[in-house]
């Protein structure tokens, strides 16, 4: 076994005042804040009963945009019932002189069982909910353990977020057995979450600025969603208040970290190149989707903090002017916006756009913009076959649009 790499005997993490924070502060509560210890929502994490209920009512009409999103969903063949899970006992993502990365299986069947599971609560067709839990029954039969570099912790992230809600959706298919969706929830907490929770204590060794923000976002987007699907309310709590106060770069004061009197806000990524800033958008995006979902406006938290930073990338990637201040940290000075990967078109705004818009009825005229350019947005499989066009999991279209 790789150095490092954590093993699926390993349960609860003793986490209390394990982060390094940057203030002491409390916030005031959001508007909705859930009250501790109330019960989780289920299914809560990306989509509530009544976002499938919308969802199902509007495609069975063949309203648009809807409809156009579901043409997205049955079109991907990881959305199909002839899709074949290939679960590995090992996942492996980084160079490593020891092991070949093998870590596409995973991303490709996390894309799968969600796609399978949409498909599911929308048709009511259960051989797409069978089909879904055969997909994570497989991996939780199988997987004990994440390795590679210290890429390893990009997968228990990414992958670890985007698992958690397909076994959310489909906890509510009395087709799971409870025994198969108890050994579901114990993979994700003795694989996923220990990882998770020690990059964010500890970022692999490294100094506090050192990892990109997207490795922490991604990592408290896993623990959150993790949360909410073992019912464990601490866990889910730690994700929160690393949003809040963490002091490594995915808390929110540090991932737009700066700025500006237009309404804008500099991502923390924005010197590196746009495809990683837009990753930074995209779990942005689903954290705080996830905790909405729990009743936790984290969306609108610190004057609506993620929409600056969000209506910042998205103009910059149409081709606009931003304002840009030189980032420096204790790797990197970056006096310019990078314009690598600009006009990046990740399937991110459909989200975006109608909570902050459609539901809040504030402006973000480049993040509507944005939404209406990648629209209808399409899934895990629709934008390359390598991992950043998996590390969302899509169909915001189908999925997100309110009216």
């Amino acid at each position: 076994m790789l150095s490092g790499c954590i093993a699926a005997t390993q349960h609860h993490t003793d986490v209390t005042g394990s982060y390094q924070s940057h203030t002491d502060a409390q916030p005031k509560p959001a508007p909705g804040a859930r009250m501790a210890g109330a019960p989780f929502v289920h299914p809560g994490l990306l989509h509530t009963e009544s976002d499938f209920t919308r969802m199902r009512e509007n495609v069975a009409a063949r309203r648009q945009p809807w409809f156009d999103g579901w043409q997205r969903l049955v079109a991907n063949r990881h959305a199909s019932l002839d899709w074949k899970p290939n679960p590995q006992p090992a996942i492996y993502r980084g160079r490593n002189p020891d092991h070949a990365e093998n870590y596409a299986t995973l991303f490709n069947d996390a894309a799968a069982a969600y796609a399978l599971a949409l498909r599911w609560k929308i048709t009511g067709d259960d051989a797409y909910a069978q089909h879904a839990i055969e997909v994570l029954n497989a991996w939780s039969r199988t997987l004990t353990m994440i390795g590679g570099s210290s890429d390893k912790f990009l997968a228990s992230g990414i992958y670890g977020y985007q698992l958690a809600n397909a076994g959310e959706i489909l906890r509510t298919s009395p087709l799971w057995r409870a025994d198969d969706f108890r050994r579901f929830q114990s993979m994700m907490l003795g694989v996923f979450y220990p990882m998770n929770h020690d990059f964010l204590a500890r970022h692999n060794g490294a100094k506090i600025d050192h990892y990109w923000a997207n490795w922490d976002l991604a990592n408290m987007a896993s623990m959150l969603a993790i949360g909410v699907l073992t019912d464990r309310h601490d866990i889910y709590a730690q994700a929160v208040d690393y949003f809040r106060h963490g002091a490594g770069n995915g808390s929110i004061e540090h991932v737009v970290w700066k700025l500006y009197p237009n309404g804008l806000g500099q991502v923390q990524e924005s010197g590196r190149d746009q495809g990683h800033t837009m990753l930074d958008i995209a779990l942005l995006g689903a954290f705080c989707q996830m905790a909405w979902s729990q009743g936790d406006d984290l969306y609108g938290y610190d004057d609506n903090r993620f929409l600056r930073g969000a209506e910042y990338a998205a103009r910059y990637n149409l081709g606009k002017d931003v304002p840009y201040t030189q980032y420096t940290n204790s790797d990197v000075t970056q006096p310019v916006i990078s314009p690598n990967s600009r006009g990046d078109g990740r399937p991110i705004w459909a989200l975006v756009y109608n909570h902050y818009v459609v539901l809040k009825g504030l402006s973000a005229p480049d993040v509507e913009a944005f939404a209406r350019k990648v629209a209808p947005e399409g899934g895990g499989g629709d934008y390359g076959p390598n991992s950043g066009g998996f590390d969302q999991l899509g169909y915001g279209t189908l999925t997100y649009t309110l009216k």
